[in-house]
């Protein structure tokens, strides 16, 4: 607003003896929100000036309109002359500015009334006294039907008819009065029940015939001034807020209302606060409320809060858009009032739901929140007489892991923070966490398996951001988030963090249960170390006599090395049940919902945030743990039939002897894993294997470079067989899928032979260097550009896929002049091998047809130990899946299985097939050409009765070559088949035996959801009692109403169970 508006609206208070007049500007925000100021005079007493000899006050002069300072006449006597004077008054203080308050200051002003909210909170849960209809003052109707409940009338307008007798000026004042204390009556103490002027001056009467005053006309009554407040009138009037202290803003479902609210009076009525929160209202200040939030508001934002992910920005849009959808910006700003208020229901919701544990440790972490209810907890769901040492049963499995979404930014004012429910939940109390981070040192560990992001990025910095995520500890077999074992993450996911979260949580309800199965992503390195981090910590604590076996989920498993398969995959641990360890990954995809709007909350706010979603993500599994578990239960039923037919087809195909000698194995193997998991190996087959393309390629690199050839010449001649391989690999795709392939198919196509184009590119010019072919072309009258396209997509059959056209005695020159064509399919790679041997001795380069030799041969073990795998599960498959198939669609993928094998099996053969031809052109010596027999396509077949019966009567009749290549000479016990029948003999019993931990396993948890559901009814009970007999009708009808609900759902549980199993009843009432 400009100057010249402000100053016409100033009361101008003249002369004032013995004080001076001092303009201050005064800022104001109107109803749509724009903020105004204007010019206030104010009177400020001056000090009295003594000079000697006489004693006297100058008052002060009255300062010109737009002075800021006194005049010269407050530092001069009469005459105007400067004097020397002596203050003795106090020099004068400046106007004090009040410091703005903040939300903090706020919720400090809440902490009082929060035990009196809490005691209110349960109150309102009695039945409301008189029984007597307030509209209709009949007995027998209390409330108004809702149609899904019953509720006391909301909004009570006046008639029609008065509405249009009523001046639009002060129509709020004919419309709802809420009368506090009295059970909606008016208060009898009160001294006047008339709602004051909405301008705050007396309304303009005139007399009429019988000496009363009624309303003047319409043009007096006073109006604002439109020069000065231009825009106050295009707000519309039923969002223009009334003037006057009794009128509160209510915030309700139903939009934002201005309502004249009537406290009770009376000398022993309560706060006025209290007298709100009574009515259902939810004062968001407290010294003098203006504005309130109605119960069912604050409930049904929570509930868009964990449902939808709405925050408090855009509920609150959605309140302006249902209160005016043509003028929502008009609507009032609550926004920040919201978000404080919700952050004190989110707190009485949780003391209220937990108020049964009032005669328990109040100060106990986690306290306010719910657990899994279908792992054991002693005391809770699992009785006093329950042997927790040597029962498998009792295992607590806990998953790990850490989530990068949700992230915090830094805090302006970090000191200046209110926290409600610090470690009550699931974040962790922050004091003591921070006193960790601070006493505890990071020590890198650099990981033995493969550079996982977890471990590699451990101490990546994030400047702008105070935590880079949470790392979080939940139920492996349920997805429940562990009570006080949330983390957060200064700089990446280091393994001091998960530290404090795993000791944490299995410190909650551990009481005798000794056996922990913990999984997570990088299990392998991070439980190297666990006892002696957690022992050289003064902070962090676990029982030495607790067993804690390490599982990595299945999902990650295979991104680990090969070792850790069998050492960490959930099958092979004894006790795991069927289970994947992944199931933490399913909750961070709904807390990632409300993580957004956290990013820049306070650090309290945020924290009870998650808590609260969090709570609300076990309490909903609760709820539906009994059908969850009627599903696991079937499905455990029906698999272990499967698994246990699967066992016995491979059992009968062993003699007793292998039996008993592959079962010892298992056994030591599963009693020593918890301390040295590499004893799972014996689950791997054993045999020693032919070296691979890689491990002859680092046996090269080791060794000391040749005379006369280049470094890095083996992983140049490598990749040049990696090439090959691909050519070969897409040439098959393209004949399989025919000469009018799918568009999809064609792209695919594509973009691999681009992709090998690039690379043959690459190779070809590295190769000028090995091979030392510019002097040869400098020699040379021949042209580059020969090409022979001899061996195309076309050249492949069933059989072979390969050509023998690539070698022969070719010179440097018409190779790379071949190898240079544009089609990628050209077999023409300036390797060794494509020159001949004889070629090779003469330009010397024999040294590097040595090492491709050596490379081949490498690459020809791989391709036939890929082919035996590859024609051992197609019989199995065959046997086990293809022959069994009762209908169409188990045909259908057991023959998508077969064809895909088929597919490997021609891949493998084709690239054994051009090894094979590489030896013989690089001057392979009998003995080699002997042990790399020629493959043909017979060899290719695997009968399933050669799978079926004894694996020695058929290892040399029934078998091709290949299955017994690796097999030393004197060896007689043992043959490639027979470690292939010990590896999935072992492997069938293994899962047989976790189907049959999982069937065990859910019926015992569907005894413990029974056993806590009856736990808290037992606990409910005891509280109605109490409350009952104190005369505390609200909390024992809210106690009565709990146990309720707990006993409904412990007999849902017992009715699932006993439709699936009429004869047995396992449950013991009263635990």
């Amino acid at each position: 607003m400009a100057k010249g508006k402000a100053r016409k609206g100033m009361t101008m208070i003249g002369p004032t003896p013995g004080h001076r007049v001092k303009q201050l500007e005064v800022r104001t925000q109107n109803a749509s929100g724009r903020n105004r100021s204007r010019l206030v005079e104010v009177a400020i007493k001056e000090p009295v000036v003594t000079t000697p000899g006489r004693s006297k006050s100058f008052p002060s002069s009255s300062p010109s309109k737009y002075s800021r300072s006194p005049s010269k006449y407050h530092l001069q006597g009469e005459e105007g002359v400067e004097n020397s004077y002596v203050m003795n008054d106090p020099p004068v203080e400046p106007l004090p500015i009040p410091r703005k308050k903040t939300q903090n200051d706020y919720i400090r002003e809440w902490l009082p009334y929060r035990e009196d909210f809490l005691h209110i909170l349960p109150d309102l849960e009695a039945p409301p006294l008189p029984w007597i209809c307030k509209i209709c003052q009949k007995d027998g109707v209390i409330q108004q039907w809702t149609g899904n409940f019953f509720e006391d009338s909301a909004l009570h307008m006046v008639s029609e008819d008065a509405i249009e007798d009523t001046d639009p000026q002060d129509y709020l004042q004919t419309g709802l009065q809420l009368h506090l204390g009295h059970s909606g009556a008016p208060c009898p103490s009160a001294s006047t029940n008339e709602a004051p002027p909405l301008s705050g001056q007396s309304r303009p009467t005139t007399a009429g015939k019988d000496g009363d005053q009624t309303k003047g006309d319409r043009q007096d009554t006073p109006t604002m001034d439109d020069d000065e407040w231009e825009d106050v009138d295009n707000i519309p009037l039923h969002l223009r807020p009334p003037v006057g202290s009794k009128h509160l803003t209510i915030v309700d479902v139903t939009g934002v209302h201005f309502v004249l609210v009537r406290p009770c009076q009376c000398l022993n009525a309560e706060s006025y606060p209290l007298q709100l929160f009574r009515a259902k209202l939810c004062p968001s200040t407290f010294d003098k409320p203006s504005t309130v939030f109605t119960f069912s508001v604050l409930d049904d934002f929570l509930r868009d809060n964990v449902e939808c992910g709405t925050s408090g920005m855009n509920y609150y849009s959605k309140l302006r858009r249902v209160t005016s959808n043509v003028f929502p910006h008009l609507v009032v700003d609550r926004y920040r009032e919201l978000l404080r208020v919700a952050r004190q229901w989110h707190l009485l919701k949780l003391l209220k739901w937990s108020s049964f544990q009032d005669n328990m440790n109040p100060s106990k972490d986690g306290d306010l929140v719910i657990f899994c209810v279908a792992c054991p907890q002693p005391g809770i769901n699992v009785g006093p007489t329950a042997n927790l040492d040597e029962s498998w049963k009792y295992t607590r499995a806990v998953v790990m892991d850490g989530n990068f979404k949700a992230e915090h930014m830094h805090e302006r004012r970090p000191d200046d923070q209110v926290w409600l429910m610090d470690g009550r939940g699931f974040m962790v109390r922050n004091p003591p966490y921070q006193a960790y981070l601070k006493a505890t040192p990071h020590i890198t560990e650099k990981s033995s398996c493969n550079n996982h992001k977890a471990i590699s990025q451990a101490s990546a910095s994030h400047g702008k951001l105070n935590s880079t995520g949470v790392g979080a500890t939940a139920c492996a077999r349920h997805g429940c988030f562990y009570p006080h074992s949330i983390v957060d993450f200064q700089k990446g996911e280091r393994q001091l963090n998960m530290d404090y979260s795993l000791t944490h949580a299995l410190s909650y309800n551990m009481t005798g249960i000794e056996n922990v199965l913990c999984f997570y992503d990088i299990n392998c390195a991070y439980m190297k170390n666990l006892r002696r981090r957690i022992e050289s910590s003064d902070l962090l604590h676990l029982p030495p006599s607790l067993r804690i076996m390490a599982g990595i989920g299945m999902w990650h498993v295979h991104g680990h090395k090969k070792e850790c398969y069998t050492r960490y995959s959930p099958l092979f641990i004894k006790g795991a049940g069927w289970v994947d360890g992944e199931i933490i990954e399913m909750l961070w995809s709904t807390l990632n919902i409300v993580s957004a709007s956290t990013r820049g909350m306070t650090s309290p706010h945020r924290q009870e945030l998650l808590d609260f979603q969090m709570n609300d993500s076990n309490f909903m599994k609760m709820i539906r743990m009994a059908d969850s578990l009627s599903r696991k239960l079937k499905t455990a039923r029906a698999s272990v039939v499967l698994a246990r037919d699967a066992f016995e087809r491979f059992n009968k195909a062993i003699t007793p002897e292998q039996q008993r000698n592959w079962g010892r194995q298992e056994e030591t193997a599963l009693l020593r894993r918890v301390h040295d998991p590499s004893v799972m190996d014996v689950f791997e087959i054993q045999l020693k294997k032919a070296p691979t393309v890689h491990a002859v390629e680092l046996r090269l690199l080791e060794k000391s470079p040749r005379q006369g050839v280049h470094h890095g010449a083996a992983s140049w001649i490598t990749g040049g067989l990696a090439i090959e391989e691909a050519e070969i690999i897409l040439n098959i795709y393209r004949k399989d899928n025919g000469p009018n392939p799918s568009e999809l198919k064609r792209l695919t196509i594509a973009r691999r032979a681009e992709k090998l184009s690039a690379d043959r590119s690459r190779f070809i010019a590295d190769g000028r260097i090995y091979l030392r072919v510019d002097d040869e072309f400098e020699r040379s009258d021949e042209s580059d550009g020969r090409t022979d396209l001899t061996l195309g997509q076309d050249t492949l059959d069933d059989e072979d896929a390969v050509s023998n056209d690539g070698y022969s005695d070719s010179s440097l020159v018409e190779v790379f002049g071949r190898a240079s064509s544009n089609d990628p399919t050209s077999p023409y790679l300036p390797l060794p091998s494509k020159f001949g041997s004889a070629y090779c001795k003469a330009k010397k380069l024999h040294r590097l047809a040595q090492m491709e030799l050596e490379l081949r041969m490498g690459q020809a073990n791989d391709a036939l130990h890929g082919l035996r795998l590859a024609l051992a599960d197609k019989a199995v498959i065959f046997r086990g899946v293809v022959r069994p198939a009762t209908n169409y669609s188990m045909r259908t993928r057991a023959w998508q299985m077969i064809h895909s094998i088929d597919t490997s099996v021609k891949q493998c053969a084709a690239i054994y097939r051009q090894c094979r031809l590489a030896m013989i052109a690089l001057g392979a010596d009998s003995d080699i050409l002997d042990r790399y027999q020629e493959l043909q396509k017979s060899h290719l077949s695997a009968t399933a009765a050669a799978f079926t019966q004894g694996a020695h009567d058929h290892r040399d009749s029934h078998l091709p070559w290949f299955w017994t290549m690796d097999i030393p000479k004197d060896t007689d016990s043992k043959s490639w088949l027979s470690e292939f029948y010990r590896i999935h003999w072992l492997r069938a019993k293994a899962a047989k035996d976790r189907w049959e931990e999982e069937n065990e396993l859910v019926t015992s948890e569907f005894v413990w959801v029974v056993n806590f559901f009856q736990y808290r009814v037992k606990r409910w009970y005891e509280i109605y009692m109490a409350k009952k007999l104190a005369g505390n009708r609200g909390a024992a009808c809210y106690a009565a109403r709990q146990q309720a609900v707990y006993d409904r759902l412990a007999e849902q549980a017992e009715l699932i169970w006993q439709g699936m199993n009429p004869d047995d009843n396992p449950f013991h009432h009263g635990m």
